[in-house]
């Protein structure tokens, strides 16, 4: 299992739930099924005030992993925020009409105003009424410098020094902030897994947390999808290419599609990978995989991968997946 890391991530937007399913046709080709947002009034006032948890703490205690995680639960994600913009953060959030209902703030020490800049935004927040948490991770100082030096990167504080002076100033500059903290998580000795695990108690509520799923279909003779966690190849069924009536149409088509599943072996392909992918998923979510991307492929990606990525798609989403189905080489000719 992997260790914490002192690496950073990028910004991250949280995921509005499906009520229905538009299909459009990219620029490249590929066909994307895609779940339209559902909007919601908002108060009587047309304002809604989000939530608001603040992450913050030591540089490679494992702020990054915060944020995917709670990303994952749902929560828009900024990272790398500076303080003094928060309350202009929250107020946006206020006006999308529900939409953002919850907000995650990554902040970290970026001189030593940080904390009077942080004050002050907290403060300015009393004015909205936010409920807001405070989220530090901890960490000792073995554990930090073994994570930089895997990394092969310097402590953002440490200047010309060593990382432990860097490790110093921050504890320094924080010492406050962890003092106010509303909850304080020591990561020194938890993987990836386990910090995940800790903060899906806190914030996930009774809810099983979510997983998201997208099938697409493809053509080998176009490349194996880099992005792929199953490949499924589809090329021992027949290839309705080579029947005349049926090479115009894709695997979308009921034609198409009943000749596909009419093919010795397609039904029970379909039930037993379906099954297979149910404990697949109950694996992924206890170890806080939140995403997968299973491809589906055949020879050209326009018949057979289609239409078994089509029925295996709504096998998952009847499963609870919220899933989405692109057709990558679908449109090519």
């Amino acid at each position: 299992m992997s260790s914490m890391s002192a690496e950073h991530t990028g910004t991250g937007h949280a995921s509005t739930e499906d009520t229905s399913v538009e299909h459009e046709q990219r620029g490249d080709g590929a066909v994307v099924s895609t779940p339209k947002a559902e909007s919601d009034a908002g108060s009587a006032n047309g304002t809604t005030i989000p939530e608001l948890v603040i992450i913050s703490g030591m540089s490679g205690a494992g702020r990054s992993t915060a944020a995917k995680c709670l990303e994952d639960l749902g929560w828009f994600v900024v990272d790398n925020l500076p303080p003094e913009l928060i309350p202009t953060m929250v107020e946006l959030g206020a006006r999308s009409q529900g939409n953002v209902a919850r907000i995650a703030v990554v902040v970290d020490v970026r001189g030593r105003n940080f904390f009077d800049n942080l004050k002050g935004s907290l403060a300015d927040l009393a004015s909205f009424n936010v409920a807001r948490r405070i989220v530090y991770l901890e960490a000792s100082d073995e554990a930090l410098v073994r994570r930089f030096e895997s990394v092969r990167r310097p402590h953002p504080l440490q200047g010309d020094g060593r990382i432990v002076d860097g490790i110093a100033e921050e504890r320094d500059l924080l010492r406050e902030l962890r003092g106010d903290a509303d909850l304080v998580i020591d990561t020194s000795s938890l993987n990836v897994h386990e910090l995940r695990a800790k903060l899906d108690a806190q914030f996930a509520g009774d809810e099983e947390p979510e997983l998201r799923a997208t099938v697409m279909s493809f053509g080998y003779k176009y490349g194996l999808p880099v992005d792929a966690d199953l490949v499924v190849d589809c090329r021992f069924l027949p290839n309705p290419h080579w029947v005349p009536e049926l090479r115009p149409y894709t695997g979308t088509s009921e034609e198409v599609s009943n000749y596909v599943f009419n093919q010795p072996g397609a039904k029970e392909f379909l039930d037993r990978y379906t099954e297979l992918l149910q404990l697949i998923a109950a694996g992924y979510r206890r170890e806080g995989k939140r995403y997968v991307t299973v491809a589906v492929g055949c020879t050209g990606g326009k018949h057979r991968s289609v239409a078994m990525s089509e029925k295996l798609a709504r096998r998952l989403s009847d499963e609870g997946v919220e899933t989405v189905v692109v057709h990558r080489d679908m449109g090519r000719e």
